[in-house]
């Protein structure tokens, strides 16, 4: 699942070297730290929050397969 929000954000900032995920996971919840630069954190968040809720909302599905839940967390950089 790392990868997939690494592809997904490197398409979506303009500096992707920047990216870095984190992910920590206990007793079956998958955390997941986002930090990008500063720059491109209005494009991550997007308008009323809808880019980073629908990153989440697509990270779901693979995390509902595993039986798992999934929390998505965004840090500046």
């Amino acid at each position: 699942m790392k990868k997939t929000i690494e592809y997904i954000l490197s398409a979506i900032v303009e500096k992707g070297d920047k990216i870095e995920v984190d992910e920590q996971e206990q007793n079956g919840i998958i955390n997941f730290t986002i930090k990008v630069d500063k720059d491109d954190m209005g494009k991550v968040i997007g308008k009323n929050g809808r880019v980073i809720r629908s990153i989440r909302n697509v990270m779901k599905i693979p995390a509902i397969k595993q039986d798992k839940k999934i929390y998505i967390n965004l840090l500046e950089n």
